[in-house]
Order: structure tokens, then sequence, then C-alpha cells
């Protein structure tokens, strides 16, 4: 069966894009050139109709930038403030290049809490739903500022999983800078074999997610794509992780044709799906 080509008719498009795919390696900054590529593949999805959510990261990238903080942040209220400062700036920058495209956005900002509690758990699935059947395009971040240990996804891989089950997506997209599931980290492994389909995704899979990331700005290695694909797939969607180095690749995993672009993890519905059995366990 090709798998692949039922991704044409998926109407419901959660995109994930990281931090480290939106900026420069060597300086930090954001990439530009990048952030108009995504906005117009983003753009152009929505042009064919179909409900586009963005979850991005990089409000801490661009704060921290901002500030001429050259590590990563160190402390809760560092990082929360660096958050404030970049949220803002970089929402401006997204609503900029978006209303190039003719396209409208909204901010908006979850926390553990968010999925947890029942009443603002369907506020959130309100607000979202009715800002698709709008026209608008979601753009959605953990929100850094008021965050605790307690309270965080931790990274947006799990959000944008969360966010995926949250509003009845049927695909998931994970950008990031790996170009999908191998059966060892690729970084230290040469032998590892990249991994085109998951059909279910078992508990030898799970154990492939070893804490790694390439990215002195990123939160996120395979561990948490792999949780992510939990969630997504639970509730009912496909799941792609993919390269975000050329974001072209949106519109060739849409359009279906092309097999090793990316990891496909297949839907598995699971008729007892409940959100916050999921979000309790993170």
């Amino acid at each position: 069966m090709k798998y692949r080509e039922l991704l044409k008719s998926k109407n419901r498009i959660v995109v994930k894009i990281g931090s480290s795919s939106l900026t420069h390696a060597e300086t930090g900054m954001l990439n530009h050139v990048k952030l108009d590529r995504l906005v117009r593949e983003l753009a152009n999805l929505r042009n064919m109709g179909k409900d586009v959510i963005l979850v991005s990261s990089g409000a801490i990238a661009v704060g921290r930038k901002t500030m001429g903080i050259k590590r990563r942040p160190e402390t809760m209220a560092e990082k929360q403030a660096c958050a404030a400062i970049g949220q803002g700036r970089l929402m401006m920058i997204y609503e900029k290049i978006f209303a190039e495209y003719n396209q409208i956005t909204a901010q908006i900002l979850m926390t553990k809490n968010t999925i947890s509690d029942n009443l603002n758990r369907m506020n959130a699935h309100n607000t979202i739903t009715k800002l698709l059947e709008m026209g608008v395009i979601p753009i959605v971040n953990e929100n850094d500022t008021v965050s605790t240990y307690e309270v965080e996804f931790g990274d947006n891989d799990t959000l944008s999983a969360i966010v995926a089950a949250l509003v009845e997506a049927d695909l998931l997209i994970l950008l990031s800078d790996i170009d999908g599931l191998f059966t060892d980290d690729p970084n230290t492994n040469k032998e590892a074999k990249f991994i085109d389909l998951v059909e279910e995704l078992d508990e030898k899979l799970l154990e492939m997610g070893k804490e790694s990331t390439g990215s002195s700005v990123g939160t996120g290695g395979m561990a948490t794509k792999l949780t992510a694909a939990r969630i997504a797939t639970a509730a009912g969607a496909d799941m792609v992780i993919a390269n975000g180095e050329d974001v072209s690749v949106l519109h060739r995993i849409v359009e279906g044709m092309e097999e090793n672009t990316g990891t496909l993890f297949l839907a598995n519905k699971k008729e007892d799906f409940f959100l916050i059995d999921y979000v309790e366990r993170l």
C-alpha cells in the first residue's frame, strides 16, 4: 500500500519547527531567508484549503541574541526573561512575513495546565478550532515566561503532538535537524540505517530514542520525537519526522510522492485515547 499517497488527503496539518531549523548555526541569529520560505510553504498549504497550525520554537533563542547572551540560559528566571523578550519579536516577524502572503496569524501560548484543566483544555480547543474556521493560521508556543518545571511541556515536539491531538489533526510534521528515525544515532554510528516507515510504534523503537541533539539552541532529541509520535498516532494522526534544512520538504510530504522524505509514522488510533492521561506522564 502506498501510504505516502494518502498524505494528499490530509486536511488539518500541524507543523513544528525547532530553534535549530530557524537560526544560523554560526551565529544563532534568525535565518530570515528560511523563515520566508517556511511561511510561503504554510501559506500555500492554507491556499490549498487545508487547516494549518504552526508550533514554533525560537522565542528564547531570539531573546538571548537580542540581549547579547552567547550561552544557553541556565536558570529558570533567565530562560523566562529571554522568552519574554523574544516571543513578541518572533511573532512580529512572523506576522509581517505572513501578511506578505495575505495570511492572518494568531498567537497561542500554552502550558501543561492548559491541557490538564478541563475548562482550559476546552477553551483552547474551541479557540484554535474557531481560528481555523476563520482561515487564520495559529502560531503556538509554550508559554515559557510563566512555565515552571511542574507545568512545562519541556519541548515543542511533545507540545506539537498535544496540539495535534487537541484539535483532531490528521497529520503532524516535525521539522528538525535530522532526516528522520534511524536504527541508531547517525551522528555517532555511521552504520545506522534510515527507517522510512513505522507502521506501529513498539517498545523496541521507543528504545531507539536517545537523548541526543546536535544543536546548542534546541531542546529535543529523538526521545522527544518518539514521545510525540506515541501521542499523535494514538490520537489518530499520521506523523512525519523530516529535516527542516530545506523547508520545501513540506509540500513534498503533503504531495505524498516521495519515499524516504522523512520517517512516516502511521496513525494507530486508540479507542480509549484520553489526552490528559498522556500529559500526566510527561
